[in-house]
C-alpha cells in the first residue's frame, strides 16, 4: 500500500512553472483537492501528513539529488514499495500520462539519484509526458534548457488537463492499487476524455498550478 507520494521538481520561484516541476505541480493539486499545506519540514522535504497515514512530499534538493531527500524517508521505516514517484517524463508525448510498477531511470536523473540512495528500482511511478524539443530531440544541452524551461501560453490548457490526469492516477493507485491506475490511465492516447476523470480543472485548482 503506497503510503508516500513524492512529486519531483526543484524549489524556488524560478522553477515553479517548468517542465521538469510537473512533480511538484501534481502534488500540489493533489493538496488542493484535499484541502491539506504542503508546509511542514522534514527528511530535506516540504511535506503534509493526510489523516489516514499518507505522506505528500516535495523533495528540497533539487531534482537531481531527490534521492538524499527520499532515504531520509525510507530511514523512518517505509519501503520502496510504499512510495510513488510522481515525475516529468521526456520520451512521452507531452499531455500523456502512464503510470508503471516499477523500472530504471529513463535517463531521468531525479529517479537515478532515487535508485542509487535506497538500493531499489522497486517503487512505482506516475509519469507525466512533456515531450522533448522539436528538432534537437537527442540534443543533451538542449533538453535540460528545454526541462528548466516554462510552459508556454498556448500549452496551458493541455497541461491542466495532464495535471488532471496525473492527480487522478495517485488517487487510483492509493485507493484501488497500482494494477487499477495501469488499465484505466495507460490505455488513454491522450489526456482528454473517458475513465474516471471529470474533464478540466477548476478555476481554483488553475489558480494552485500558477500560483504556487
Amino acid at each position: 500500500m503506497v503510503k508516500l507520494v513524492v512529486g519531483l521538481g526543484n524549489p524556488g520561484a524560478r522553477y515553479a512553472f517548468t517542465r521538469h516541476n510537473v512533480g511538484f505541480m501534481v502534488v500540489d493539486v493533489l493538496a488542493q483537492r484535499w484541502n491539506v499545506r504542503i508546509s511542514e519540514g522534514g527528511c530535506g522535504s516540504l511535506f503534509a501528513r493526510i489523516g489516514d497515514g499518507v505522506y505528500l512530499i516535495k523533495p528540497q534538493t533539487y531534482v537531481n539529488e531527490s534521492g538524499k531527500a527520499v532515504v531520509d524517508w525510507m530511514s523512518r521505516g517505509f519501503s520502496p514499495q510504499e512510495m510513488l514517484v510522481v515525475h516529468d517524463d521526456i520520451d512521452l508525448p507531452f499531455g500523456v500520462v502512464r503510470v508503471k510498477h516499477r523500472g530504471g531511470t529513463g535517463g531521468h536523473r531525479g529517479l537515478q539519484s532515487i535508485i542509487e540512495e535506497i538500493g531499489s528500482e522497486g517503487f512505482p511511478r506516475v509519469r507525466v509526458g512533456v515531450g522533448r524539443p522539436a528538432g534537437r530531440e537527442h540534443d543533451h544541452q538542449a533538453i535540460v534548457d528545454f526541462l528548466l524551461s516554462p510552459f508556454g501560453p498556448e500549452e496551458e490548457g493541455a497541461l491542466i488537463d495532464a495535471l488532471r490526469l496525473a492527480a487522478d492516477a495517485v488517487e487510483m493507485v492509493l485507493r484501488k492499487g497500482v494494477n487499477y491506475a495501469i488499465n484505466l490511465i495507460n490505455r488513454r492516447n491522450s489526456v482528454s476524455g473517458g475513465g474516471d476523470s471529470e474533464g478540466k480543472l477548476k478555476e481554483d485548482e488553475v489558480d494552485i498550478v500558477k500560483n504556487f
